[in-house]
Parts: structure tokens; sequence; C-alpha cells
């Protein structure tokens, strides 16, 4: 009796854990913690004056065995007449093959308890598209969906029905996004699609997998900081959300402002951080040659050891209207914990790149000698786009240069053992590139260079001429020189090479240099004196 009684536990536990395992496809369905709630949070927000319904969805062909892949947004932005606008793209991920479709938009029907979107499209709003929840004779079907939209190159009928649980971005669904701006956000970052496609008058039954991202707030893609974004679902069942914000310098502030990453693990198991880094490993030029965007990346991050590299399937699918960005398809290898993993996902690129500005600093005049290094500037640094340089001289009127040094990430260079002799002309040339090259700058020196009288000898001496203390310092340095060596300036660098303060020096005969604002740590002083420049170090506690 009491075996049979074993059995009849065990039993039952096994048909009812398939479905405790799924108790969140419920409505109403509140995440603990979160500010979202299902099914009314599917539905328009009055309150937020920008709001978005994004899908993204990898599907494949029944009869012709195509794989395709769309994206669908339609956004709410009151732009009178209109309510907002539709973008549709389309792609033949097999050929390349591109369509997109771009239109304005009103809402007959906008829901506010439910995702049941009725859209007009067209100039003359003359289309008709529908975004629901499905329904049944006892009504909504929790987290099932129909979605339909037509366009003269594409169409979509299909249904989707969710495989995981609202994926909340920020822990509780709301995270200031930007400068001055705000989201709320969550993902569903796993459905299964059914239905039917239509690419070039071509239709066919489809299946496949999607991706839902849904947005409102006062974050505006077409007004805010410029991005880079990424859907990643791997095959190991995490999927990934990462955000990029670029600032008005093209700097990527360690900020959950400006990036987050947000990983579904398991049903019981997800985080929102800002433990990544993402390295872009190559670049691409649009048709016009008038945008670059980055079109491979290395994704890394600490929790969950993930290291993946994602690389864009095709370089064509741009979209220029209402604003310009790149929305594409990505594969993904590498691993996870370890653990070899593969993928497929969507990058949405409003983040471009320009060639690298570089200006030569020093030589600054006519004349140049082994104690002055060679440096020079990058006017336009971005983040996204760590530039490599190439450093070359000429002695022939730059008919032809030689290389000093190549693959340097410094924008300094001290060339101890350069073959010139005093009185000789020479030029210089410093090319800057992007890892792949597909960005490059360059810079020469505008005017014939004499190289000068200092000797490997004189520069040991005039080094040993000059000294600072105390060291280590703490509000003042000072410094004290043979009377022979004449202070014209100076500049501290901290250890990366960043220039942080300078001055020139009217009166060299005494020296006091505040460093009450420097913080605590190694820091080398550049000198220029009559006879070129004199480097030393100190510390600051």
């Amino acid at each position: 009796m009491n075996i049979k009684f074993y059995f009849l536990l065990s039993f039952l536990f096994l048909v009812l854990l398939p479905a405790s395992s799924q108790d969140w496809k419920t409505y109403p369905y509140e995440p603990e913690g979160s500010l979202i709630k299902f099914p009314k949070d599917e539905g328009r927000h009055t309150a937020e004056p920008v709001e978005w319904w994004y899908t993204i969805g990898h599907l494949k062909g029944s009869e012709s065995e195509t794989n395709y892949s769309y994206m669908l947004t339609y956004f709410y932005m009151n732009y009178p007449p209109y309510q907002g606008f539709r973008i549709f793209n389309v792609t033949n991920d097999d050929t390349g093959e591109f369509y997109s479709d771009v239109q304005p938009v009103t809402y007959p029907l906008l829901a506010t308890d439910s995702l049941n979107l009725l859209i007009k499209t067209g100039l003359l709003q003359t289309g008709t598209e529908t975004w629901k929840n499905k329904t049944d004779e006892s009504g909504m079907i929790p987290f099932e969906y129909v979605l339909n939209a037509t366009a003269p190159k594409g169409a979509l009928n299909l249904e989707y029905i969710a495989q995981k649980p609202p994926l909340i971005l920020g822990d509780d669904g709301y995270f200031p996004q930007g400068q001055e701006t705000y989201t709320y956000y969550y993902s569903q970052t796993l459905n299964n699609v059914t239905g039917s496609f239509t690419f070039n008058g071509t239709t066919e039954s489809v299946t496949g997998t999607s991706w839902i991202d849904r947005q409102y707030g006062t974050f505006n893609p077409s007004t805010g900081e410029k991005y880079e974004w990424f859907c990643l679902q791997l095959s190991n069942g995490m999927d990934i959300n990462v955000w990029d914000l670029f600032a008005t310098d093209n700097s990527i502030p360690d900020d959950p402002k400006y990036k987050n990453i947000s990983v579904y693990v398991d049903e019981t198991n997800s985080y929102t951080n800002i433990d990544f880094h993402i390295e872009r490993l190559g670049f691409w030029w649009n048709s016009t040659k008038d945008e670059c965007y980055s079109r491979k990346w290395r994704l890394t991050s600490d929790q969950n050891n993930i290291d993946v590299i994602i690389t864009a399937l095709n370089n064509n699918t741009e979209v220029k209207l209402p604003f310009r960005f790149y929305e594409g398809s990505v594969s993904i290898e590498g691993t996870v914990n370890g653990t070899a993993v593969s993928g497929k996902g969507y990058a949405e690129l409003l983040h471009t790149y320009v060639n690298p500005d570089v200006s030569i600093l020093q030589p600054e005049n006519n004349e140049w000698n082994r104690a002055i290094p060679l440096s020079w500037t990058l006017n336009n640094p971005d983040d996204g786009n760590p530039i490599t340089y190439d450093l070359y001289y000429s002695t022939d009127n730059q008919q032809s240069f030689s290389k000093i040094d190549s693959g340097l990430t410094s924008n300094e260079y001290v060339w101890n053992d350069a073959n010139l002799s005093v009185g000789q002309s020479v030029w210089f040339k410093v090319d800057g590139y992007s890892i792949d090259t597909t960005l490059t700058g360059m810079d020469t020196t505008s005017n014939e260079i004499t190289v000068t009288t200092a000797t490997k000898l004189d520069e040991e001496s005039d080094q040993n001429d000059v000294s600072v203390y105390p060291v280590p310092v703490n509000d003042k340095l000072f410094v004290r020189m043979n009377h022979s060596i004449h202070i014209k300036s100076y500049a501290i660098y901290d250890l990366a090479g960043n220039r942080l303060v300078g001055n020139t020096i009217a009166d060299d005969d005494q020296i006091i240099i505040n460093t009450e604002r420097l913080n605590p740590g190694f820091y080398s002083i550049q000198f220029t004196s009559n006879s070129g420049h004199i480097n030393k170090q100190f510390m600051k506690y």
C-alpha cells in the first residue's frame, strides 16, 4: 500500500511539473518586485509621450526552406495628423535581399488594458494592420498573440506563443536611459511563431522564433543619445539584451544611464547590471559611403563568464526613414561559463563612425632632435572605435616614407635610435586606423623640419640637470635645475598618457607646481627646455 501511494505521488509530481514550471502563463501576471503588470502594461500608456511595440523574428519557409528575418515596430509619437509611424523590414538571410517599408500611422483602436492595436497605415490611411492578444471562447489567452502587417513587397500573418516569462529590465522595469530621459522596459525573449510570410509576391507557410521588446517613457530613439543595441538568443537557453549609449563626446560612460546588460538565465534567474564590455572588431560603409556602422563585436561579461562573437549577417539592412539606422540579423558563437554556445539575434545600430582626424603636435616648430618626443592627438575620439597608429618619416620631401614603428596605442613616441644627421631635413607622418583598417586618417608635418644638435649624451645630461622634490609630494612640487637649463613649460600626465595639467613658465629661477588637485598615484612630468624635453616621474600621496 505504501509503495502504491509512493508511485501515485511520483506520477502526480511528473504530471504537474510542466504546469508548475509555467505558473507565469496566466493573466493577471505580476512579477515580484516589478512595476510592470500583465496584460495591462502590454497596452498603451497615455501618460507617456513615447511608446513602441517592437518585434523581430527568424523564420524558415516550409516549402522553400529559405531563412528569413523580419523587424516590425509601431511607434506612438504624436505627429498630427498622424499618431506615429510603422517600420517593417524583411530580409532573405540566404541571399541578403532586403526590403524596408516605413509608413505614418494612426491607431483607431489602442487599448490601455491589454495588447490590442488596430493600425491604419499610409498617407491616406488605407492600410489596416493588427497586433493583439489571442482569444478563445473564454477570453484572452495569456502571452499568445496574433500579428498581421502588409507592405507592397512583404507581409506577415503570424501567431506568437511565448515560451518564457517576460524579462523585466532594470529589475523592476524602470531605469534612466540617457542623460535626461527614462524608460519602462520589458522583453519577451522567446516566442514560437507559426503562420504565413510573403516576400516579393511569394507566400508560404513558416515556422520560427521571435523576440518582443516593449518600451514607454521619454526616451526617443530619433532624438536621444545614439546607441548600439543587441538581442541575443543562445543555444544554452540564455537570452541577452545589451545597450551601449554614446554620450555627445562619443564616450560610453560606465553608468547604467548609458550601458546595461539584461540576462535571462532561467525562469527563476535574471539580472541587469553594467558588468560587460563590447569590443568592435569590424566596420562597414553603407552603399552611399556616407555612414559607417560596426559589423562584428566581442561581448564579454564576468558574470556567467560570457565571451561571444556577434557577427552581422548582412551589410545592406539600413533604414533611412524616419531616422537613419542599421537593423539586421546576427549570428553568435562563443562560450558561457566555459561551455560552447551558438545563437542568433538582432542588432540595432544608431551610432555611426567616422574616419579618425589626426593632428601632429610635436615637433611644433621647424626643428627636432631626439630629446623631443613625437606626439599627436586624435581630434574625434570614439569609445567604440579605439585607434591604432603607425609612425613614418621622410627625408626626400615626402616622396617616400619609411616606417618608424607601427601598432602604437599611445599618442607619443620617443625615437631614440633615429639615424639622422644634424642639419638634415625630415618630415613626419602619422597614420591612424580602426582595428580592421576600414576607418583611416593621417597627418603629416606641414613644414620641413631640421634635425638639430642634441645627442644622446646631451639628452642624458639634461635629464640629470633637472630634479623634482619632495617625492612623494602632497600639495607643492618644487623643481631644481642646472643654470644652463631654461625651462619654458611643463605638462603632467597620468600613467595612461592623458595630459592632466600644464602651464608656461615666465621666470624659471624658482618653479613651484601646485599638485593639490591631483588624485593619489603615480605621474610623469614633462618639461620643455631650451634643448628639448626632459621627463621626470613622481608620486602624489
